[in-house]
């Protein structure tokens, strides 16, 4: 049963309403772990933050026209093809200066990467370069494409970015391959913030408009560096008008520096943007006068630390942070507790069955400057996780769609899941108790759920319904019905 009748969406709403609590209306879509959305009660149960596998550099910056300060990093899945976006520049000087150019690589698997000559700008009296945009100062200092998945964009505009500073405002790009790029417009098509940092933008499916979260300073507001360094949005129908600016909510808990967010939609969730950025702690200083020259860091860029966070959003101007420890600590050795490294690229991408990547900006205003892959289970951000002793976890009411309940879980040798259907007032419903449901042991990006040799779900869909989990030894991932 499909709710295509809002009547009919309204008369489950009421009824629930009348019971407590109004349904939430997942459909079909994958959810996962990250927030607390779905989640009504839990006994025994937590949910927990998995942390990304440091898997060793892939991309050096030697290049003449890369360098020390190379950064602000964008990996682009688009079909078979890996590509990965940086500013290249060897040394620091002013935001936006002349110097700064934007850097390519690509890959066929995301592991093994190269820096194709493109031919297109002059560098150093060549044109054997992996440059795709040069003499665009200021855009070159914080270039971010993106793919539109927009059903109507234009095939010459199946590329896009956004690329500024507070004092160009943001200029919009485009372009058909992700490798020649032009402006869509001479003027700035966003002015209305601070923009010191990588802003990024893509097409939002369920929003069905094109979303930028860009840099602000929680004092300074749109326009003044005050305060801590923070996010805000703003929406456009056509990346060309855009919206009023809102700044972004963080729910409780004390302010940090994100010096960047990196939002982006999970691909397999889109309707959940997961922001992996840099939180950054000013004057937090581990490596010493003596270590830093040894090092041979820039004399500007030690007395201060950094860390990868994660946070998530479903829309609006509301970031969720359950968790707000670190997502990826900087590894072993002092060239990774300098000022601005641990900096996590745009976009997280599949690089195998059972396998996310994500890339991480290191060793920042060294000679050895790099960037790192990283590595998670498929959904694997977060979890429902049960110890050995056992607990459940209550969903909130909902409605789905669909057929049979799909799930991405591990256990323990001793562990198992359970799921017990319920209505809307806590009742388990007759053939789906957690006594019927077959006892689910092992660990499977992708696995159907059955009570008593029976995965139709169609009886229920359009219904009101809980899950009841019951876990040991166990992390519950996502889920999903098909």
């Amino acid at each position: 049963m499909k709710l295509n009748s809002p009547f009919i969406f309204f008369l489950i709403c009421l009824s629930s309403q009348l019971s407590g609590q109004t349904p939430l209306h997942i459909g079909s879509q994958r959810e996962l772990f990250v927030d607390s959305y779905l989640i009504d009660q839990l006994s025994g149960v937590e949910q927990r933050l998995h942390h990304p596998v440091n898997q060793g550099k892939v991309i050096s910056f030697e290049k003449p026209w890369e360098g020390n300060f190379s950064g602000y990093a964008t990996v682009i899945k688009d079909g078979d093809k890996y590509r990965l976006y940086y500013r290249g520049v060897r040394e620091a000087g002013k935001d936006g200066n002349e110097n700064e150019v934007t850097c390519y690589a690509e890959s066929t698997d995301g592991v093994n990467w190269v820096k194709p000559n493109v031919g297109i700008f002059e560098i150093n009296g060549s044109r054997q370069n992996n440059v795709v945009l040069a003499n665009a100062a200021p855009a070159t200092h914080n270039f971010s494409p993106f793919l539109d998945t927009n059903p109507n964009a234009k095939p010459t505009e199946r590329y896009k970015a956004l690329a500024g500073t507070q004092q160009s405002g943001l200029i919009a790009f485009v372009s058909p391959d992700g490798i020649h790029w032009t402006k869509k417009q001479e003027e700035p098509v966003f002015t209305k913030g601070v923009f010191d940092s990588q802003n990024t933008a893509f097409w939002s499916e369920t929003e069905q408009q094109y979303v930028c979260y860009f840099r602000i300073w929680s004092e300074g507001g749109f326009s003044q560096y005050k305060g801590f360094r923070s996010v805000g949005r703003t929406t456009s129908k056509d990346f060309i008008h855009w919206t009023e600016p809102v700044a972004m909510s963080f729910g409780d808990g004390p302010l940090e520096h994100l010096y960047t967010q990196q939002t982006s939609p999970y691909y397999r969730a889109p309707h959940i943007y997961l922001a992996i950025g840099a939180r950054f702690m000013p004057n937090r200083q581990v490596v010493s006068d003596e270590q830093a020259a040894a090092l041979g860091v820039n004399p500007k860029y030690y007395k201060d630390c950094s860390d990868a966070f994660i946070m998530s959003s479903r829309g609006g101007n509301q970031y969720d942070r359950t968790f707000r420890e670190s997502f990826i600590r900087p590894g072993i050795g002092l060239e990774n507790w300098v000022s601005r490294s641990n900096y996590p690229a745009l976009n997280v991408v599949q690089t195998s069955d059972t396998e996310l990547s994500i890339y991480v900006n290191e060793n920042y205003a060294q000679p050895t400057a790099h960037i790192k892959r990283y590595t998670l289970r498929i959904d694997g951000f977060a979890s429902l996780h049960a110890g050995i002793r056992g607990g459940e976890a209550l969903t909130k009411p909902f409605v789905f769609e669909g057929k049979e309940l799909e799930i991405n879980y591990s256990t323990s040798a001793a562990g198992e899941i359970r799921f017990e259907i319920q209505d809307e007032n806590g009742k388990a419903i007759a053939g789906y108790t957690a006594d019927d449901c077959q006892t689910i042991i092992g660990n499977q990006i992708q696995r159907i759920v059955s009570w008593n040799g029976n995965t139709d779900l169609r009886p229920l869909a359009g219904k009101v319904i809980r899950l009841n989990i019951h876990m040991k030894d166990a992390d519950l991932y996502s889920f999903k019905f098909n």
